[in-house]
């Protein structure tokens, strides 16, 4: 009975050796598999965070552009009218201006001008109506970009030195 026995106890302490190392292998790929999973989750969540970022910048970059170029739009149009009232004569420009005399006169009276009345060349006025346009065109789309600088570029800056 003692090889029976002997032979008994080494053959339960193989098996139990065979599950001991077994049960080993098992918990080592389910902490292996856990880390992954942890890993992949963090990836994911860190993508979303992203996508959703992205996203509202993209709404906030819309709503400045629309923004902007509604007042581009409008600077335009006020452009377009203040030149149609100078053209149709219910505006007129004030400027500083030295009237030449008309005609050489000996019999105009002492002090008093014989002059025609100050008026811009059509080239002059075509000119001065480009420049308000593009003035007021350059400085909707300076406020534009200073505004988007300020929002979305210093606020990526001031995002990245998070992490």
């Amino acid at each position: 009975m003692n090889r029976v026995t002997t032979g008994v106890i080494i053959s339960l302490l193989i098996v139990a050796a065979a599950l001991a190392w077994t049960t080993s292998r098992y918990h080592d790929n389910a902490v292996k598999y856990k880390s992954q999973r942890d890993t992949a989750t963090h990836s994911l969540n860190l993508a979303n965070e992203t996508i959703s970022d992205m996203t509202l910048r993209q709404r906030q970059n819309a709503a400045l552009d629309a923004k902007y170029t509604q007042e581009l739009a409008d600077a335009k149009a006020e452009s377009e009218k203040l030149r149609a009232d100078l053209a149709s004569g219910r505006r007129r420009l004030q400027l500083h201006a030295v009237c030449m005399p008309a005609a050489a006169h000996d019999t105009t009276a002492t002090g008093a001008t014989d002059a025609a009345t100050a008026r811009l060349t059509p080239d002059a006025e075509r000119n001065y109506q480009r420049l308000r346009t593009e003035s007021r065109a350059v400085t909707a789309q300076v406020n534009g970009l200073q505004q988007y600088i300020t929002e979305q570029c210093t606020k990526r800056k001031a995002d990245h030195g998070k992490n």
